[in-house]
């Protein structure tokens, strides 16, 4: 999606009065510090019940003890103003739009054969993501299996 299309939708990027923190249903390990834990993230406020809604599911679907062994619960990051990585637009984070998760072992030019989340035990939390309108990087262009955005790749 270009940047004037998310624009039009979630107004300019980096503008927190359009974002709002949300309480997570199961604490996440900081992917840079996993002895830490957040317990609500910032998102924008027009993908907050979506968002919560998946990590809802998520934890309905696998329960906490495999949403913590297969590390469904890395948070990797949410909002973050920022250009894309070696580009001049904003990138999806700018919005909070998007997230990461257990980006040690998604790392962004990962493909399928080393990404983790491009494992068979996945494809419930992708199909998750999914439902909720939200896209899998991975899934769509087979690199960043971390990231998962609201907006089409």
């Amino acid at each position: 999606m270009k940047t004037a299309d998310i624009i039009a939708l979630y107004g300019q990027p980096g503008n927190t009065s359009n974002f709002m923190r949300i309480k997570l249903p199961y604490p996440m390990r900081i992917a840079w510090d996993l002895g830490h834990t957040v317990t609500s993230i910032l998102v924008h406020k027009k993908e907050a019940e979506r968002i919560l809604a998946i990590f809802s599911e998520l934890l309905e679907t696998y329960g906490l003890a495999k949403l913590q062994a297969l590390g469904i619960d890395i948070f990797g990051g949410c909002y973050n103003f920022r250009k894309m990585r070696g580009g001049d637009d904003w990138s999806v984070h700018s919005w909070a739009i998007a997230i990461d998760l257990h980006p040690d072992k998604n790392r962004l030019e990962w493909k399928a054969d080393l990404a983790l989340f491009a494992k068979p035990e996945y494809k419930p939390m992708i199909h998750i993501f999914e439902k909720y309108g939200w896209h899998s990087l991975g899934k769509e262009k087979n690199y960043d299996y971390m990231h998962f955005q609201a907006v089409p790749c």
